[in-house]
């Protein structure tokens, strides 16, 4: 027997109370009307839901006809079914044009009891299942919608609140999403929009795979489940070295065998996996960078230096800018920068290249061979790798400088307020190309010489012109000290935005007469 609320509509009491009493023995919940209007007016009231209309064909204020056309085509109605029955409009033409206007069945009388209850019960199976099936395509569709906002979230509490806001979509009603950082901490997100949380799920064992369980809302108290309601937690874990993931809704949402539920939980699982795998490697990196980076500066009499380099945001892969500062014998080397990509790998090219820049220098070289020297190394050893690099060796007493540049963006010099780039020319290193030619240059004392990589002036919505001239107007002004010199170029040049790639800057200044130094 399926359970179910039927509205019976006729105007003669006698047949009336006929079909009530055949249903209501039959175990349906049965509610009268007597004209159309009243039926369509009983609809649309709030409270008992009606599955199933059983509806005379001649009614005194409007046919039975109208009445089940206007309950097919206006959707404040829903999706209902209905039975016509009628003992006057009981020829082929009457019953046609009432299948042709949206009935489900035509009843002729005299009706059998049984055959009412066994049409009844036909008519609301085939809905049921239709229902059914509308509704978990419908899920289908919000799930894959949300298994694309959690695969494009850029951090892990964000891919815990649209999974949250995804699973409100899909199923109604509160749902928490739980799931741990590769640091150990449990997060809870829920609500919409999501709010994000410390909370631990109760201890239950999970085993690999995924399961849905019926749980108890007081071990759920992260949100405020409905009255009564059981809570339908699907659990997901893909290794046995990792935590499982959670999704909690309501257990009245569920359909028997949780297709959605335990789909959902799945992909959850899989893009936390994919942000625990990233984040692992993105802090490998960023250690593995420091510890290559040089970690203290050379104390040069005659020069003031300072550098800053600032990984990528945690969201993206880590960049292979470097710098170099060593002093041979009377020069400062300065080197800075840039190897093509964004991974571990360009991480290890960087050290690679910084290591041959350092050997080559010692071995006396002057810029311009040094680049050739690396260029060879490279096109030998790393053939499928480029990278930029600026290169120049200053001589703190006369503050005259060598520089040589391959594919790297134009130091910037600063003297007496007025700030110039430096124009030294050379492809990239990595292809085949001419010698990369040599400038020279004199630093006068007071000037600060300003070497950086791309991370700090491009931005994907604006041409390269835009950002030098944003950094020209920066650099106009250099503090006493370097470091906030420095600091604040950062800061004013990338602002708040998360940042898309590494960030080095070098700054060189020759003391002025004196050693004394204001802001200029």
């Amino acid at each position: 027997m399926i359970p179910a609320t039927v509205l019976v509509v006729d105007d003669s009491a006698t047949k009336r109370y006929l079909l009530v009493s055949w249903l209501t023995r039959a175990g349906f919940t049965v509610i009268e009307a007597e004209t159309g209007g009243a039926a369509l007016s009983r609809l649309l009231k709030p409270g008992i839901e009606v599955d199933l209309v059983v509806l005379d064909v001649k009614l005194p204020d409007m046919s039975g006809f109208d009445v089940c056309e206007t309950i097919k085509t206006d959707h404040r109605y829903g999706v209902l079914p209905v039975i016509h029955v009628s003992a006057h409009a009981v020829d082929v033409n009457d019953r046609t044009q009432g299948l042709n206007r949206g009935a489900d069945a035509y009843l002729v009388e005299p009706i059998e009891p049984d055959e009412l209850i066994a049409t009844a019960q036909a008519v609301l199976r085939y809905y049921r299942a239709r229902q059914r099936a509308e509704l978990l395509a419908e899920r289908m569709v919000r799930l894959a919608e949300t298994t694309l906002a959690i695969n494009s979230a850029p951090t892990l509490p964000a891919l815990l609140a649209a999974a949250a806001e995804g699973a409100g979509d899909i199923f109604g009603g509160p749902v928490v999403v739980v799931a741990e950082t590769s640091e150990g901490e449990s997060l809870a997100a829920a609500g919409k929009p999501a709010t994000i949380r410390r909370w631990a799920v109760p201890g239950h064992r999970v085993a690999v795979g995924s399961l849905v369980r019926s749980d108890d809302p007081a071990d759920w108290d992260v949100a405020d489940w409905p009255e009564g309601e059981t809570v339908a937690v699907a659990a997901a874990r893909l290794r046995i070295d990792r935590p499982p993931v959670y999704v909690a809704v309501p257990g009245r949402s569920q359909t028997p065998g949780f297709p959605v539920l335990r789909q959902l939980s799945q992909a959850v699982a899989a893009a936390v996996e994919a942000q625990r795998s990233f984040d692992e490697e993105h802090r490998i990196a960023v250690t593995l960078q420091r510890s290559l980076l040089q970690s203290r500066l050379p104390e040069v009499a005659g020069l003031d230096l300072a550098v800053l380099y600032e990984p990528a945001s945690a969201q993206t892969e880590v960049g292979g800018d470097f710098y170099e500062l060593t002093v041979l014998n009377d020069r400062l080397l300065v080197a800075i920068g840039d190897v093509a990509g964004h991974s571990l790998h360009a991480a290890t090219v960087m050290a690679e290249i910084r290591h041959a820049v350092r050997a080559y220098a010692v071995e006396g070289h002057s810029p311009g061979t040094v680049l050739e020297l690396v260029n060879r190394f490279m096109r030998t050893v790393l053939p499928a790798d480029s990278a930029t690099l600026c290169l120049l060796t200053l001589e703190p007493a006369t503050g005259r400088i060598r520089m040589a540049s391959a594919g790297h963006l134009p130091p910037l010099v600063h003297v007496d307020g007025e700030v110039r780039f430096l124009e030294p020319r050379g492809v990239l290193l990595g292809i085949g190309a001419p010698p990369r030619a040599e400038l020279e240059y004199t630093l006068p004392p007071g000037g600060t010489l300003v070497l950086y990589t791309d991370g700090l002036i491009e931005r994907r919505d604006a041409d390269l012109d835009v950002g030098l001239a944003a950094l020209a107007a920066e650099a106009a002004q250099v503090e006493p000290d370097l470091d906030v010199f420095c600091r604040r170029l950062l800061t004013r040049l990338t602002g708040a935005r998360a940042q898309a790639d590494d960030i080095a800057v070098v700054a060189v200044r020759r003391s002025p007469p004196g050693g004394r130094l204001t802001a200029s």
